[in-house]
């Protein structure tokens, strides 16, 4: 057997939840990388504003060392060690650095900020260095020319640290998280129920095909969404023309056994009338006729009407008829016919006349070979199921003969009346409602056969 796709539930929720994953996670790489780019690019321009504000200050001396007046706005330049610095270096005129730290701000403290030297490129250049305990910091420098001539040009440079930078973009990742985890778990939740109302058609299909099975309903009921309506539409005039070829094949199959039990009664009744050898085998052959007529006829009665929606037989009742019936056939023989323990809930779901079949097959076949006590019981056997045993008393059956029994025309004793065919019909027509029919031995000695049916 192939084994089933898979749930179509889970693989709608599956496909849906990756792409929200997917979805969140691109959106929150995207937004934390602009935020983290515009924190970045707002501490260079607040460094090129110190720088701008550094390099507007700067003054020489009379002494030819550069001083800064007046001192920059920012009070973060006062404080020892906060982060914020900026430092000159006197550079001479091949590049070689002749001083660092000729001036530099009060929250360097006793620090010098060592930038690698400058390029050949003009403009502000940026570094990233190691800074007052070991703090990385970012650096913008910029080399001043001074107007005095032969004055060592001048590299000023302002630094802050980065972990100015890791606070608010630390804040931000987190309250980003915080809000696309809920927007995820919101539009995971609308995935669910999305996925949940859109396939109930589906359910509700379902359950009106097993109703359909079980026999509870002969078509789809109900309205279903365009997607669904037509294949609907189109199962229910698949079951009107089976239903409707069952029917006619019913009706062929009666017309055909009364066209050829009328003159199969013709010749019974002639041979009747008559004696000798030719009578005899006359009469015989119409009887096996008729048999095989009734055969036939019962398993195409219960192939049509297995799945009838209003077949409910009580067993009970059933039951206590046919024992009526099995008691005067064999009133002569004086056995002890009984069905005391069926409970009057249990109800078959099917035909009466195809559980009148079964079972009378049954009782008969029990009856002929009963010493003198037969015994019918019946129960709940689960959920829709009912378990019907017919015990006997008889001689019993050897365990490799017990299959034997149900095969069609095979008699186990040729000398007892019978046809071999009762038995085989109660097969059949156990399994066209889904059942089985099995032999055992019996707790009254002899044979035991178990009859399990559907429940309505």
């Amino acid at each position: 057997m192939r084994r089933a796709a898979g749930s179509l539930r889970l693989r709608l929720l599956a496909g849906t939840l990756a792409w929200i994953l997917a979805s969140v996670a691109l959106a929150g790489w995207g937004l934390a990388s602009l935020f983290r780019q515009h924190i970045t690019q707002q501490l260079q321009a607040e460094l090129t504003l110190h720088l701008n504000q550094l390099t507007a200050a700067v003054n020489i001396g009379p002494d030819g060392r550069p001083a800064v007046a007046p001192p920059l706005s920012d009070p973060r330049l006062e404080q020892p060690l906060s982060g914020l610095y900026w430092q000159i270096d006197r550079l001479p005129e091949n590049g070689r650095p002749a001083a660092f730290g000729v001036a530099r701000s009060r929250s360097l403290w006793d620090q010098t900020l060592e930038a690698p030297l400058p390029s050949e490129s003009e403009g502000d250049q940026v570094h990233d260095i190691a800074g007052p305990a070991g703090r990385k910091l970012a650096v913008l420098a910029r080399v001043l020319k001074p107007a005095e001539e032969n004055a060592a040009p001048l590299r000023l440079l302002v630094a802050a640290d980065r972990a100015v930078l890791a606070e608010p973009i630390g804040r931000f990742n987190h309250m980003l998280a915080i809000a696309l985890g809920a927007l995820a778990a919101g539009l995971t939740l609308a995935a669910v129920v999305q996925v949940l109302i859109g396939l109930r058609p589906l359910a509700r299909l379902r359950r009106q095909l097993a109703a359909q099975n079980a026999g509870d309903s002969s078509r789809i009921e109900g309205r279903f969404p365009s997607e669904i309506q037509p294949l609907v539409d189109d199962f229910n005039k698949v079951l009107a023309m089976n239903a409707e070829i069952v029917q006619r094949a019913r009706t062929q199959a009666g017309n055909l056994a009364h066209a050829v039990k009328t003159p199969l009664a013709i010749l019974s009744n002639a041979a009747a009338r008559e004696e000798g050898p030719l009578a005899g085998l006359v009469r015989e052959q119409v009887g096996m006729a008729n048999r095989q007529i009734d055969y036939h006829l019962a398993r195409a009665r219960a192939a049509a009407s297995s799945g009838a929606a209003d077949g409910r037989t009580p067993l009970a009742e059933t039951a206590q008829g046919l024992l009526r019936v099995v008691r005067r056939l064999y009133a002569q023989r004086d056995l002890r016919i009984g069905g005391a323990d069926i409970a009057p809930g249990l109800v078959f779901r099917g035909e009466q006349q195809d559980l009148q079949e079964m079972l009378g097959n049954l009782l008969d076949n029990a009856c002929k070979w009963a010493a003198g006590q037969v015994q019918v019981t019946a129960e709940q056997d689960g959920p829709g199921r009912l378990l019907i045993h017919v015990d006997d008393d008889g001689p019993g059956i050897e365990d490799h003969e017990r299959e034997r029994i149900f095969l069609r025309g095979v008699r186990m004793d040729e000398q007892r009346p019978g046809s071999g065919l009762g038995l085989d019909i109660v097969r059949d027509l156990a399994g066209t409602y889904g059942g089985e029919v099995r032999a055992a031995r019996s707790p009254l000695g002899g044979l035991r056969v178990s009859l399990r049916l559907p429940a309505a």
